[in-house]
């Protein structure tokens, strides 16, 4: 090994190397001090020109009980799901549809649920708005006007959170299905109609014995995303 090779016990990796989307937590409080910790790490994400785009509600106790409830009731009763923006390409097509049905099934293989259960699959996406039982959620959001360099300069920002409440040792799980009932987060907590919202995070620490928490999903090898372009012996650099 190498200077440059990166430590097996480097704190900064091992902290994005543990990331997962946690799908079962503790019920047990996550200190208000280690969230402001977190939001003060994650605010030296990069944004173009540093006009710092993001806003984030915190949501924990009586108020994240009675929005849980309101989602879920909307979730039963079959309202219609939509999102302010599109997340998801119009039209899918390869390598990233066999990705999403391999994560898809490999979740629900995980948990017993089989391709002919609606009810479990119905069961399990519920699972998203009791916010996986974690007993704090952020909701980030950002102006309705900005446009998509400003939402890359918000996903570095989301990702910091997740990293930096790793090295905490909690846990997170980033939730676009949250965005699925707008109206209903924004009665809830007051954003304004100029906020988009544009995810949920669900935070707390992880329940080790949750079935779901033994799914991993995979990743691709980095010669699959990555060229290298460098000069050949002889070529000048």
């Amino acid at each position: 090994m190498n200077n440059r090779d990166p430590l097996p016990d480097n704190e900064t990796l091992q902290a994005i190397l543990s990331r997962k989307s946690v799908r079962g937590f503790l019920s047990d409080p996550v200190d208000p001090g280690d969230i402001r910790r977190i939001l003060h790490a994650a605010a030296r994400a990069p944004s173009g020109s540093n006009i710092q785009p993001w806003k984030v509600h915190v949501v924990s106790g009586a108020i994240r009980d009675r929005l849980s409830q309101a989602l879920l009731q909307a979730h039963e009763r079959g309202e219609p799901e939509h999102r302010e923006y599109q997340y998801y390409p119009v039209k899918w097509r390869e390598p990233y549809l066999a990705r999403r049905r391999e994560t898809g099934w490999s979740l629900y293989n995980t948990l017993g649920i089989t391709r002919d259960d609606k009810a479990g699959m119905k069961r399990q996406h519920g699972r998203n708005f009791a916010f996986f039982d974690a007993p704090v959620v952020l909701f980030i959001t950002l102006d309705n006007d900005m446009e998509t360099g400003t939402w890359m300069d918000t996903g570095m920002f989301i990702q910091s959170i997740m990293i930096a409440a790793r090295s905490l040792g909690l846990h997170t799980c980033p939730q676009a299905a949250l965005c699925n009932y707008p109206d209903i987060v924004r009665q809830h907590l007051k954003i304004a109609d100029d906020q988009i919202i544009a995810c949920g995070i669900s935070l707390g620490y992880e329940d080790v014995s949750h079935p779901a928490n033994q799914f991993s999903t995979s990743r691709i090898g980095i010669d699959e995303f990555t060229v290298f372009h460098t000069a050949l012996d002889g070529e000048a650099s």
